[in-house]
């Protein structure tokens, strides 16, 4: 990491600084926690350039009132040459003016970190296990799943980016009833390819066209020995084989989006290894699971239900409306009870866990997050456990809801969408909006060329940048910053935007939401573009300006910046920051 320091560091660095003086002042109290203490912009630019709440988060502490603080604050401040004012708002906030020369650096410490512009050691090293996909193996990647990869993916490169070691991992259901199901499939298709007329799929196996070359590799691998031979004989054959085929095809899915995952989990793999067991002994050892009987199902008591003891995990205890069972009467692991054997494996090689589930699985969160409360509980140790619901997409094409895919037998592929618009399309679009939120992916208003595309507005705002640069360079003039003192109030509010981005990162970051740097993109784009625009209205303006080459070196200077921090805005979303359109 360099040790050049972006504006909003170098200015916590200050407020510390002060606050320091302070103790050895004695107006606040050795050792005050400002843990809380926070510099950043304030929500309306015409307040100043930055805020605090120092005086707010420490006033009880110092046991003064916030504003007698603050004046104090205030009274260093303005003996700092960087800034030109510092004014107590409110209760107890402080409204700093910065010197125009604070903002000229904030352009240089760009240039100088390049890609490195925004990244941090915010995680100090705190490894952090990011589940996301998870889909069945059951079939193709679809836009469902596509959502979760994406907020999943692009968490992951945010949060390797503040100094968080990332585990991508993806969970491979495989030992479920669904995977038997995908076997039967598998095995109808492997009969077709051997010459049989099997006719329309049965009710209940998986349809799509998509299982065709698997059922061909099983025939030219076994010929007809499995054509009619009884299930026993080839069910766990031809499910391992199916699954290892699926998760190819998942693998080529991911890879177009541009995603890798680092660890793939099998939960057949887990039950083989014994691994719910332990966990069970774990449990008991710690009174998390007994012995008793779930209450009758609410309402009408089906007539075949009867009271059965089984291991139960107490969930309650955690917040949870009941207890869970980890086990079926038949001795067989529930979901639940698997899937907190998988957590409590994460969770030794990792402090913290995020899970990208589709909203489907909110009835399971509670749940989940009582094993991991449990487990932490039980080792005596915090293991910051968050899980991310993502909403699914409505696929429309010019406002029309999207037909079905005949390879899928019951959705679009993901990999077909991919193929039309393209990965950065894709990806950009999954991150406008939070994931909580309901979606629409239109496929003719994702490619549009107007300001309503986000994907297209900011990688026309690169674009342009370097259309720009080409252009000067055909004439001779480069990007400079020998005059960058010759900036104007235009000019500077581009780079006070621009310097929010470390700020933006870290913020994201902290609240594992990707999408606000698609939003912050967004807005710098946005502010990009309305400097350009002035330039139509006004020739001063321009970027170009051919008679005053200074001028024109130095805005070429700051565009190019403009242009690295959209490059590294992207590249944690994953998608590439255009050169021409």
């Amino acid at each position: 990491m360099s040790d050049i320091q972006t504006l909003h560091a170098a200015f916590a660095a200050r407020i510390a600084a002060i606050l320091h003086a302070l103790e050895m002042e004695g107006a606040l109290p050795a050792g005050a926690s400002a843990a809380a203490v926070t510099v950043e912009p304030p929500r309306d630019a015409s307040h100043g350039d930055l805020a605090t709440n120092a005086a707010m988060v420490l006033a009880k502490q110092a046991a003064t009132n916030p504003r007698a603080l603050a004046e104090r604050i205030v009274a260093h401040l303005e003996r700092d040459p960087a800034v030109t004012s510092a004014e107590i708002a409110g209760p107890g906030f402080i409204n700093v003016r910065l010197a125009d020369a604070q903002w000229l650096d904030e352009v240089r410490a760009i240039a100088a970190l390049g890609a490195d512009y925004g990244r941090s050691q915010a995680g100090a090293g705190r490894r952090v296990n990011i589940e996301y996909v998870s889909a069945n193996p059951t079939g193709p990647m679809h836009m469902g799943h596509c959502r979760g990869a994406v907020v999943g993916d692009a968490l992951a490169a945010l949060l390797e980016f503040v100094g968080h070691p990332v585990t991508r991992e993806y969970y491979v259901n495989d030992a479920g009833s669904q995977v038997d199901t995908l076997a039967r499939s598998a095995h109808l298709r492997y009969r077709e390819a051997l010459g049989e007329d099997i006719g329309e799929i049965p009710e209940g196996l998986y349809p799509g066209d998509y299982l065709m070359p698997v059922g061909e590799t099983l025939a030219a691998k076994y010929g007809d020995r499995f054509a009619s031979a009884p299930e026993a004989d080839w069910l766990p054959e031809f499910k391992a084989r199916t699954v290892a085929a699926m998760m190819d095809m998942i693998r080529d899915d991911l890879a177009l989006l541009g995603i890798a995952h680092d660890e793939f989990a099998s939960e057949a793999a887990l039950q083989d290894a014994g691994k719910p067991a332990e966990a069970e002994r774990w449990m008991r050892e710690h009174d998390l699971v007994y012995d008793g009987v779930l209450e009758a199902p609410k309402g009408k008591t089906p007539d075949d239900w009867e009271p059965v003891e089984l291991p139960l995990f107490r969930s309650t205890r955690f917040g949870d409306d009941q207890d869970r069972p980890i086990r079926k009467s038949d001795g067989s692991w529930t979901y639940f009870g698997a899937d907190l054997a998988y957590h409590m494996q994460k969770a030794t090689e990792a402090d913290e866990l995020i899970d990208i589930w589709g909203a489907d699985h909110a009835g399971t969160v509670k749940r989940i997050k009582a094993a991991v409360a449990a487990l932490a509980q039980g080792e005596g140790r915090a293991i910051p456990f968050d899980v991310k619901l993502v909403q699914m997409v409505q696929l429309l094409r010019g406002g029309e809801p999207v037909k079905m895919s005949k390879r899928s037998g019951t959705f679009v592929t993901l990999a077909d969408v991919v193929r039309e618009v393209g990965k950065d399309v894709v990806r950009f679009t999954m991150l406008t909006r939070k994931p909580e939120a309901q979606m629409e992916f239109d496929f003719a208003k994702v490619v549009e060329a107007s300001k309503d595309n986000p994907v297209f507005y900011v990688q026309y705002a690169s674009a342009r940048i370097h259309s720009t640069l080409r252009k000067a360079a055909a004439m001779g003039i480069a990007p400079d910053p020998a005059a960058l003192d010759r900036l104007g109030p235009d000019d500077l509010a581009l780079v006070r935007m621009a310097a929010q981005f470390p700020r933006a990162v870290e913020a994201a970051a902290a609240a594992r939401e990707p999408h606000r740097i698609a939003f912050y993109l967004y807005d710098l784009a946005a502010a990009f573009h309305a400097l350009w625009n002035a330039g139509n209205d006004d020739p001063a303006k321009r970027f170009i300006v051919a008679q005053d080459p200074a001028l024109t070196a130095a805005r070429l200077f700051l565009v190019a910046q403009i242009a690295q921090v959209i490059r590294n805005g992207l590249a944690l979303l994953g998608v590439e920051a255009v050169e021409e359109m």
